[in-house]
């Protein structure tokens, strides 16, 4: 399309459409705005940084403390005895050694050990169903004598029906025992194998200990 004779007297804009090589000199000689300019107008925009609200800061994760066991008031005075260990009568000698370290501990673990702590002249069953009752926690040394001893099984029993969830309470320890003859009424439990003599005490150290940590540490709760 020819452009007519004269349109000076057209819009910029109706001109341009005539002239489009005027209006792209005009485009490269336009001024570029100031820096100060720039910076206002960014700092104006919504989705500039400064305008966003900052970051707010992980929040710190504090572990809980870890309660003292030993404290008086503590819920591990509410029974007579950490422990209970429920064995055969050849195994005496391993769980005397057992019931040595747990007591030589820091923690001073009271333990029942029924050859010594068990009242002369007393029936056989009032002891050992006392002895579940009166203990946090029961170890089970599993052993070939273990499931021969009809007595040793009576306490098992007895022991599950006290705590019959796996709450960490009931602990059984295999010993020259195959996995095949362990005990039915624990399969739902963990066990502790003892291979070595050492690891396995320091396990039953510490799985009772973990047990009374967790009893006190619920009861401070349920007191605040």
């Amino acid at each position: 399309m020819s452009p007519p004779k004269s349109y000076h007297g057209l819009p910029r804009s109706h001109r341009d459409l005539f002239d489009p090589a005027g209006w792209f000199r005009r485009l490269l000689h336009k001024p570029k705005p100031s820096s100060a300019e720039s910076t206002c107008s960014s700092s104006s925009s919504p989705s500039s940084s400064s305008s966003r609200s900052p970051a707010s800061s992980p929040r710190s994760v504090h572990p809980s403390p870890v309660p003292d066991i030993s404290a008086a008031g503590s819920a591990r005075w509410a029974k007579s005895y950490d422990v209970c260990i429920c064995h055969s009568a050849g195994d005496l000698e391993l769980v005397s050694e057992l019931v040595s370290y747990l007591e030589g501990q820091p923690e001073s673990f009271r333990c029942f050990l029924q050859p010594r702590d068990a009242a002369p002249g007393s029936a056989v069953v009032t002891e050992l169903c006392d002895a579940v009752q009166n203990s946090h926690t029961w170890v089970m040394l599993i052993t070939p004598g273990f499931l021969g001893d009809p007595w040793c099984r009576y306490q098992m029993h007895q022991a599950l029906v006290e705590a019959p969830a796996a709450d960490g309470r009931a602990i059984p320890v295999l010993k020259d025992v195959d996995r095949q003859d362990y005990p039915k009424e624990l399969r739902n439990l963990y066990y502790i194998y003892m291979a070595l003599k050492e690891s396995g005490f320091r396990r039953i150290k510490d799985t009772v200990l973990r047990y009374l940590q967790e009893l006190c540490r619920r009861s401070v709760s349920g007191t605040e």
